[in-house]
């Protein structure tokens, strides 16, 4: 599932017909589905109803709802509801959900943020990123959030891939979803059954044969194509990662475009070394 970065004009709004042509191409190129108005989609920087209709722009593109995965964040547990509902009525099959992420909220916060959204009937993944968030939704409180039927997955962002076997001893019903692209190969084969990839935006080919392979546990092909899109899977971690993927995306031949403040364009070193990678990765036949 690609977290979709989102197509913007030289003016800063937004190119809906690049963004469906750029879902249905992800899905043409062997990704499964698309993950938009998340962080890599810029859903910060978006109007209410840019944000929404962003969302109905991807399921129609993607053909199936079951293949979309809207991003839900928001500043209070009752937007996050309305942004659940509104994409369970536009034909999405689930959402991605950050714990609250305007404090550092406690436990019973988190619980009920979550029991909360949950209450819009559409099936929801959670999303831990504490680098950003600072609110880690650690094994034991993913356990608990499973057990009470809140979340049925989780999108593992926090960078420790031992995480993945408590969770697996504490929650085996709960699906693991590789959350940074950096760490693709470790949580595969500790047992992920999925991964919200940003990489996958500007090289969807390679990416989603690394990730069959890697889940297969096939070595022999993983590993290689690993080591040689590390350099620029690593960006998908790092605080400049929107721009680093939109500048890959564009040397791509895609339309990556620009970003909207307060990010700003990549330059210096970053730029250079993003710049690198992708031209690497492109000499080396990587599509």
């Amino acid at each position: 599932m690609v977290a979709t970065a989102l197509p913007l004009r030289e003016d800063l709004s937004v190119d809906y017909d690049a963004y469906a042509e750029h879902v249905r191409w992800l899905i043409d190129n062997g990704c499964d589905g698309v993950v938009p108005n998340g962080s890599l989609g810029e859903y910060q920087t978006l109007t209410a109803e840019e944000r929404a209709r962003v969302v109905t722009t991807a399921v129609e593109a993607a053909g199936d709802g079951a293949r979309v995965m809207p991003g839900v964040a928001a500043y209070g547990s009752a937007e996050s509801r309305r942004w659940a509902e509104q994409a369970a009525e536009a034909g999405a099959g689930s959402v991605l959900l950050l714990p609250p992420n305007a404090y550092r909220a406690d436990a019973t916060a988190v619980r009920a943020h979550y029991a909360e959204v949950a209450k819009a009937g559409v099936p929801i993944v959670a999303y831990n990123n504490p680098i950003d968030t600072k609110v880690d939704l650690v094994p034991s409180l993913l356990a608990q959030l499973h057990a009470e039927g809140s979340i049925v997955a989780v999108k593992e962002f926090s960078g420790d891939v031992r995480r993945a076997y408590e969770l697996a001893e504490l929650a085996p019903g709960l699906d693991l979803l590789i959350g940074a692209d950096d760490v693709l190969l470790e949580l595969a084969l500790a047992g992920a059954v999925g991964w919200i990839a940003g990489y996958p935006n500007a090289l969807p080919q390679a990416t989603a044969a690394l990730y069959r392979a890697a889940v297969a546990k096939d070595l022999d092909t993983a590993l290689p194509l690993y080591k040689s899109l590390h350099s620029l899977l690593r960006w998908d971690s790092k605080t400049e990662f929107v721009q680093a993927i939109k500048l890959s995306m564009d040397i791509a031949g895609r339309v990556g475009g620009p970003v909207r403040a307060p990010r700003v364009p990549l330059t210096g070193d970053i730029e250079t070394a993003v710049r690198a990678a992708t031209e690497k990765a492109l000499a080396d036949g990587l599509r």
